[in-house]
């Protein structure tokens, strides 16, 4: 068995994975994830500490039945040592995600946009070049930060909460505030500004949506020209920004606009993690 953590720079990740032997190649044909479990620590020291643990007290897993630990993330480069000593490897971040991404996805040479506390594009090829297309400072961690100055709050879910039920009418400058008319492929809802509106009866749930969907508008157009540079149109999307449906909801109208279409895989948020436990040694 192989245990890749993930030690991100706000939540470790960890999974559980066992060899799966027989024909084939990619990334999807290496393993079988088993357990998933994550935490959350002040030092990555203790965070990969952490998750280790939980990871076989919760699910009976015993030291000796461990091959080695793989780790990756922002906080893996402090890791100097094997982790209770089982060889330990580190593995490249952005190979981590490549390798993650096709494995979730089930298929090879695809465009992963991986939403953390920042957001990274990918490009993954069967043939195992991974390449990193770029992608933007923007993310979770700028939901958070600007959520915590405007709406006095720093919880995730309470962010999400508000934007659920958001106007961007009252926040956003629309196309359909400065012409009567369709431009190029955009309809009268598009946003022309982020916040370029702000009316002063804006609530703190407009606020919040203005926030979530500012950074998703980022996210989803450097995705679509990502794809389009690659001569696709599918973008697979990873990480814990997979997961919430606001965003979802501003990444659908990116499809509409783009002609692209994202995909979102189950276990999304472990892909990193899954990559490092994934990655062949030599």
């Amino acid at each position: 068995m192989i245990i890749g953590i993930d030690i991100g720079s706000t939540t470790t990740k960890a999974v559980s994975i066992e060899a799966v032997p027989g024909p084939g190649g990619g990334a999807q044909n290496a393993g079988r994830v088993i357990h998933r479990i994550k935490t959350k620590a002040a030092d990555a020291v203790t965070s990969a500490a952490g998750a280790f643990g939980k990871m076989l007290l919760e699910n009976h897993i015993k030291m000796e039945d461990i091959q080695r630990v793989m780790i990756t993330g922002a906080g893996s480069a402090k890791m100097k040592s094997d982790l209770f000593g089982i060889p330990t490897r580190r593995v490249n971040e952005i190979q981590a995600i490549g390798i993650g991404g096709m494995y979730l996805a089930g298929k090879d040479n695809i465009i992963i946009t991986n939403v953390g506390t920042g957001t990274v594009i990918i490009d993954a090829r069967s043939s195992g070049r991974i390449s990193h297309l770029g992608g933007s400072g923007v993310g979770g961690g700028t939901i958070l930060g600007l959520a915590k100055k405007l709406l006095s709050t720093s919880d995730f879910n309470d962010v999400m909460a508000l934007a659920e039920t958001g106007s961007l009418n009252r926040v956003d400058l629309l196309l359909e505030d400065i012409m009567e008319t369709d431009l190029s492929f955009l309809k009268p809802e598009a946003t022309v500004s982020n916040f370029g509106k702000m009316q002063d009866g804006a609530g703190l749930e407009d606020i919040a949506l203005g926030i979530v969907s500012m950074v998703y508008q980022v996210i989803g157009v450097l995705s679509a020209f990502a794809a389009r540079s690659r001569n696709t149109n599918r973008v697979v999307v990873t990480g814990n920004g997979s997961k919430n449906s606001v965003g979802k909801r501003i990444l659908t109208a990116i499809e509409e606009m783009y002609a692209v279409r994202f995909e979102y895989p189950s276990d999304a948020e472990y892909t990193t993690a899954i990559g490092a436990g994934l990655y062949p040694l030599e």
